[in-house]
């Protein structure tokens, strides 16, 4: 018996000790929680005082200048782009000439891109003697063009004279801090075209490449990099090329002139969910980079060229020409350093050297052939018979670059 009432004794102190402790908790419990309600409270009263010095407007925004505690103190900070400070000036003329015509005609030609960061001031004056003339443009700045009309009987003759300004562009990798693209835009260049597949073998061929890579920036790189071994340039096509991307991945056999070297990396940068695209334009100046990057004296007819662009979210649409590059180790065969060199410069770099005129993939142009893309002349007719004289276009681009800008005129 005494065996059992200690046993007992026992069992009733550990019973005792676990009320005692269970009846304690929620007096702690409770404790704890009036002190958190008090310094809410606390929190509460001082807050309309911490708010009332904040005076946001255009210049300190919320974004910038955020209340302690709102929501808005926790999103990134969106920047405007820096303007560049040195500008380029040059001056252009486009002429355009033919016989007399047996019917009437239709002239499409391309003109320079408008105001841009790194592109501005376009100015156009134009005399000939059409019957009718005008600007087409399309939706988005995809592209401007002018367009004239000739009656038959009359020997058409055209000049366009143009000033515009370019700055050289160049990727900062500091400034993950842009406004994001519209949707419909991104949109767009990440869609499937007649030339530029994003499916199937390109699919396949991009994430090859990429492999495990999954940062945007690096798969982009590495994608370039890989266009710009396996490609091949061809200066025996026509300047920029055909352009034709889902010819070079169904054949293997990758390369052409840029608008098939950057159509390739922007196919494969599409392929796998990177927004990217074409921009087509002219070189109008020399290089400082590599003589055969640019242009030397005013005639710079022959020199049209296609670079590319692809999009990174914070940090905008980033400059690149895989192009460029094969072009450089076709043409000059540079130095390993100089090699080097270009790979770093013409990923993130545009010289601007060059002029943008649109970035419009099979563009529709009314009463016009259809085109892969726009980057010269281009015959219609405004009716249903052929114009032969329209072979005989003589089509002629003269660049003058002019004193530089001051650096007051940047902004």
């Amino acid at each position: 018996m005494g065996v059992i009432s200690e046993k007992k004794q026992a069992r009733r102190r550990a019973f005792l000790a676990a009320t005692a402790l269970a009846l304690a908790m929620p007096t702690a419990f409770a404790a704890e929680k009036a002190k958190k309600k008090s310094a809410a409270k606390k929190a509460r009263k001082a807050a309309p005082q911490a708010a009332a010095g904040v005076q946001t407007s255009a210049r300190n925004s919320v974004l910038v200048a955020a209340p302690k505690g709102s929501s808005a103190t926790y999103l990134p900070p969106v920047k405007a782009p820096a303007l560049p400070n040195d500008w380029h000036s040059f001056a252009l003329t486009f002429t355009a000439q033919m016989p007399v015509l047996s019917a009437p005609l239709r002239l499409w030609l391309p003109l320079p891109k408008q105001e841009s960061l790194y592109q501005r001031n376009p100015e156009l004056r134009w005399q000939g003697n059409f019957s009718h003339c005008g600007l087409h443009r399309l939706p988005d700045g995809e592209l401007e063009a002018f367009v004239g009309d000739w009656p038959a009987g009359v020997a058409p003759h055209l000049e366009i004279a143009a000033t515009l300004q370019t700055a050289d562009r160049a990727f900062d990798v500091s400034r993950r801090t842009q406004a994001p693209e519209r949707d419909d835009i991104l949109h767009q260049s990440l869609q499937e075209t007649a030339q530029l597949p994003n499916a199937g073998a390109a699919h396949a061929l991009a994430l090859q490449i990429v492999g495990r890579v999954i940062d945007p920036l690096a798969q982009a790189r590495a994608l370039f990099l890989w266009v710009a071994d396996k490609s091949v340039y061809d200066p025996s096509l026509p300047p920029g090329g055909v352009g034709d991307v889902r010819a070079q991945i169904e054949a293997q056999r990758y390369g052409g002139r840029s608008a098939d070297i950057n159509g390739l990396f922007v196919a494969l940068c599409r392929a796998i969910g990177i927004p990217a695209r074409r921009v087509f334009g002219q070189r109008i100046g020399a290089s400082r980079l590599a003589d055969c990057l640019g242009v030397e004296g005013e005639e710079v007819t022959s020199a049209a060229h296609c670079r590319a662009e692809f999009y990174v979210p914070g940090y905008a649409w980033i400059p690149a020409d895989p192009g460029d590059l094969c072009r450089v180790l076709h043409l000059e065969n540079p130095a390993p350093e100089k090699d080097r060199a270009l790979r770093r410069i013409l990923f993130g770099v545009w010289e601007m050297n060059w002029l943008a005129y649109n970035h419009a993939e099979s563009p529709s142009l009314p009463d016009a052939p259809a085109l892969p893309f726009f980057i010269a002349p281009c015959v219609g007719t405004g009716e249903t018979q052929a114009v032969p004289e329209a072979a005989k276009l003589t089509y002629r681009i003269r660049s003058r670059a002019l004193p530089e800008p001051g650096a007051q005129d940047a902004g």
